[in-house]
């Protein structure tokens, strides 16, 4: 049984590079969703489980600091790890983050290596 991961990006060239880079990691995965916005994403978590998620920080309708917010006030989501891809590179927005409840804060552009250490670190092997 592999991970689910989501990736909230509002860019579809964004969301592709990441979703491609995990096939092809060598992770064992299950399914990857994807997901243009935050409140998109929150409307996939109440229908499916995921083991990670990908957002990034600027996007319409829901932002990524929202969606981290929304999601751990919500019993359900608040363990599942919030990883934000983003090229904000700024060290107040990084640390608003990891205050909100972020794992990790990867600015872009990002590696493969980096995308599967990432999802190694904060996930146990499949089972």
């Amino acid at each position: 049984m592999g991970y689910n991961i989501l990736i909230v990006d509002d860019s579809l060239t964004a969301r592709t590079f990441i979703a491609r880079t995990l096939e092809i990691s060598g992770l064992e995965l299950q399914q990857v969703y994807q997901a243009r916005h935050g409140q998109e994403a929150l409307d996939l978590l109440q229908r499916e489980w995921v083991d990670m998620v990908f957002v990034d920080i600027n996007m319409p309708v829901m932002n990524g600091v929202e969606l981290v917010r929304k999601m751990r006030a919500t019993d359900l989501l608040k363990a599942v790890p919030v990883i934000v891809v983003s090229t904000d590179r700024s060290a107040q927005r990084m640390s608003e983050l990891k205050a909100a409840g972020v794992q990790a804060y990867l600015t872009k552009p990002i590696t493969p290596e980096e995308l599967k250490n990432t999802v190694e670190r904060f996930l146990q092997p499949a089972a």
